[in-house]
Formats: C-alpha cells, sequence, structure tokens
C-alpha cells in the first residue's frame, strides 16, 4: 500500500525539523575537531562564507526539487526528468546516506554510552584521565558495537512508527533546550582561566594555516553540516505545504547552523587551550572537554548529563533523516511494509558500520590510503560522495528542471523582490559547480 504523504503542521515545525536534521554531528562533534586540525578561526571563517554562498543555495535547491516533486528522493527526479538518468543522483543519496549513517551511528553510540554512564554518574570523578576513559570505549569491541545497535535500534523503532508528529513536537522543544545549554558552557567555558587564548584562536584568523585540503574539509563540512548533496532535504522537503516560503525557511536553518558552529567552538577551544588540551586531538576532543569543563560546574554530573541528552538527541533527528531517505527509497510508491524495510535497513547498516565501530581497536591497523575504516569512510562521504552530490544537484536545477517549477517553488509563501531569485539562480548555476570543481582540481594537485 503506497505511503500516504503527510505535511509539517506549522512553517516553525519544519525549520525545526530542517535544523533538526541538520544540527547533528556535523556541527556539534564534527566541526570542532575538523576546525582545530584545520587552523581554527581562518577555517571557520572559510566554512562560514561556504555555508552562505554554496551551502545556502543548494539547501534552497533541495527544497526546491523536494516541494516541486512531493516525492522522495528517486522518485523526485523521476518525475521532474522522466526517462533520463538523473534518477541516479537520488541513488547516490541513498548510498551516501547509508554509508554516512554506518559512521554516523558509530559516534552516535558513542554519545548513546557517555549518556548512559553520566546519567549513573560514572564520567566525572576527581583525577579522571577523560582521554583514557574515551580512548578504553572506543577501542573496546563490545561496547563501540553495543553502542552501534542501541543507537540503531532506536533509529529503526522510531522510523517504523513514523518520525514526523514525533520529531517535529520534540524539536520544538528540545533544539531551544539545546541552544540554552550551549549558551551556558560557553559561558562556564569563557570564565575559565587562560580561555582567552583559545578564543583568540577560533577567532582570530591566520590564513597562512590555511591548505588547500583544509579549503576542501571546510567545503565538505559546509554540505556534512547543512546535510545537504544526498536529497535528504528532498525528502523532508516533499512534505512542505505550499505557503511556506523555502528561502526563509532555508536561511533560518543555515542561520542556526552557523550560530551552533559558533557555540561549539567557542564551547570547546577556551575549554582545550585553559586545561592545556590539544586542539587539534580528532574525533575524541568533543568526549574529552566536555566532562573536563563540566568537571569544574557545581552539579557537574548533572549539567553534563543534561547536556548529552539534548546532543543525543540532536544526533538522533540527524540520523533520523539519514534512515527516512533509505527507507523512503524501497517503500514509495511500493507494496512493500514499512516496518520491515526499517529493520532490514537498520540490520545492513549495522553491519556495515561495525569495521567503522572497531576502528580505534582490533582494527586500528587496517587502514584504507593510510586512514582507519571510521576516517576513510568519513573522508570518502565528506570530501567526495557530498561535493559530487551537490555538484550534479546544482546541475540538474541550472539546466534540467523546468524553469517555470523552479521559479513558483521559489515565489511560493514570499514577496521577494525579483533580484533575490536571480541571484540565487547565479550562485546555483555558476559559482556551486565553479567552486566545487576549483577545490576538486586543487585537492588533486592540477592548481
Amino acid at each position: 500500500m503506497e505511503q500516504k504523504r503527510e505535511q509539517w503542521s506549522s512553517r516553525i515545525g519544519f525549520i525545526l525539523s530542517s535544523a533538526g536534521a541538520a544540527i547533528g554531528l556535523g556541527a556539534i562533534w564534527k566541526f570542532p575537531y575538523v576546525a582545530g586540525m584545520n587552523g581554527g578561526a581562518a577555517f571557520f571563517l572559510v566554512f562560514a562564507i561556504f555555508t552562505v554562498l554554496i551551502g545556502l543555495p543548494m539547501l534552497i535547491s533541495e527544497f526546491i526539487i523536494g516541494r516541486g516533486a512531493g516525492k522522495e528522493a528517486i522518485s523526485a527526479y523521476k518525475k521532474l526528468a522522466p526517462k533520463t538518468h538523473w534518477d541516479k543522483v537520488g541513488k547516490l543519496g541513498v548510498v551516501g546516506c547509508f554509508l554516512l549513517l554506518s559512521f554516523y551511528s558509530v559516534v552516535g553510540g558513542w554519545v548513546l554510552i557517555y549518556t548512559v554512564l553520566s546519567i549513573i554518574g560514572t564520567v566525572i570523578n576527581k583525577g579522571a584521565n577523560y582521554p583514557e576513559l574515551f580512548g578504553y570505549i572506543t577501542s573496546s569491541p563490545s561496547i563501540t558495537i553495543l553502542g552501534l545497535a542501541l543507537f540503531l535500534l532506536i533509529n529503526v523503532i522510531v522510523i517504523t512508527l513514523g518520525v514526523q508528529n514525533g520529531i517535529e513536537k520534540a524539536n520544538k522543544y528540545m533544539m531551544p533546550l539545546l541552544f540554552i545549554f550551549f549558551i551556558i558552557l560557553v559561558v562556564r567555558s569563557l570564565t575559565l582561566d587562560g580561555a582567552m587564548e583559545g578564543v583568540l584562536f577560533f577567532l582570530k584568523p591566520d590564513f597562512s594555516s590555511i591548505t588547500g585540503e583544509a579549503v576542501l574539509y571546510a567545503l565538505g563540512q559546509s554540505f556534512f553540516a547543512l546535510a545537504v548533496g544526498f536529497s535528504c532535504m528532498v525528502t523532508y522537503s516533499s512534505y512542505l505545504g505550499k505557503d511556506v516560503s523555502i528561502p526563509y525557511s532555508a536561511s533560518s536553518v543555515v542561520i542556526m547552523n552557523i550560530f551552533v558552529s559558533l557555540l561549539a567552538g567557542l564551547a570547546i577551544f577556551p575549554a582545550v587551550f585553559a586545561l592545556g588540551l590539544e586542539p587539534a586531538e580528532g574525533p575524541g576532543l568533543l568526549f574529552i572537554v566536555l566532562p573536563t569543563v563540566f568537571s569544574h560546574l557545581p552539579f557537574g554530573e548533572f549539567f553534563l548529563s543534561l547536556f548529552l541528552l539534548l546532543f543525543l538527541f540532536a544526533t538522533l533527528t540527524s540520523s533520523f533523516s539519514l534512515l527516512e531517505i533509505i527507507v523512503a527509497a524501497f517503500t514509495e510508491g511500493k507494496k512493500r511494509s514499512r516496518k520491515r524495510i526499517s529493520w532490514v535497513s537498520g540490520i545492513i547498516v549495522f553491519i556495515a558500520g561495525i569495521p567503522a565501530a572497531l576502528s580505534m581497536g582490533v582494527l586500528k591497523e587496517f587502514t584504507i590510503f593510510d586512514k582507519t575504516v571510521f576516517d576513510a569512510t568519513d573522508y570518502l562521504v565528506s570530501n567526495i560522495m557530498l561535493p559530487l552530490g551537490c555538484l550534479l544537484i546544482s546541475i540538474f536545477i541550472s539546466f534540467k528542471m523546468d524553469k517555470n517549477i523552479v521559479k513558483e517553488q521559489f515565489k511560493l509563501g514570499n514577496s521577494y523582490p525579483s533580484v533575490l531569485f536571480l541571484s540565487w539562480r547565479f550562485l546555483i548555476r555558476w559559482v556551486v559547480p565553479l567552486t566545487i570543481i576549483i577545490v576538486y582540481l586543487n585537492q588533486l594537485g592540477f592548481i
């Protein structure tokens, strides 16, 4: 039986749900350590520019494709460009979401394990060695695989039941709470002795630290953080009402995302320098710094538990969108059980995620192009597949999709001057693809 297509109940519900899909590990976990390894302030500036000039036009494009077709990713391209190969862009998105979810769920498992340990009061201890704790959790096969399994189990259950009403309603409460607790963490971090060195690292650019690879990372991070390139937002916006402004909604998501990345940097880097930690710590940066910072707060374990719960929710809302695009691709318009497809998809992602889960333990020495399975998958998704997906989507909406549909979807729900549409069209037609190509060529050594 064909899946009944619902709509978001309100504009703010859609914006917060889209922000929930975008604001997760990308902004809170990945951004601080990638920025730390690539120069801090200069990286943040390049990332912010990419997010506005490249990420925002891309987000608007996916919203237009999704609402214009009223279908999930693969079906959307088939409807808008029938009897062509453009549906392969949707298929690339499904494969990309699968790979992304396979290593994303590993980190989600870490967050889940830390949340449980914090709630029972075993994370913050006097004289605790937090790097050692993180190393123990991530290198233990039983713990990492258990975390991966439980995290995916939550995803499967929610997707099986249907995520629209749950995600939309919960986001209206949980996302504001996440901002509030992030601000509390920032204030505490900034009041630590020696915090100003971290502030300067994050807000005073040193462009000598920017390399071609750092620029590619910044571009990939802007896509990763906004969940664009894999057509996740095509699926989400296919439920969007005609009275909602796409440019306004997309701009709101981008502003919230940059703000969260700014908060993440201000929460992490002042504490890193104040407590003598290394800004280029890598994927464990957040898991080491957060407990350290909260250990300096009264009722630190309580506040850490609350923050980790909210962080877990933000992580889950992002992973819901990844699993949703996979499940929707195999159920929409087909007589297939959503429940069965959800469970099968979850089990396959779990199996695929095991090598990444073991990358810091028993498979630590196993490398692909000098990278662990976890890092190699991350690099493939963030720096190759996401930009490629964005390049193809920008070409599709610029040169293949019906111009009248594009213009109609852009202008629905608002009364913006035509110059705004022309500016977006110029960016998506020329600036986005050329930027991606130039960065790719630079990475390959041709520029």
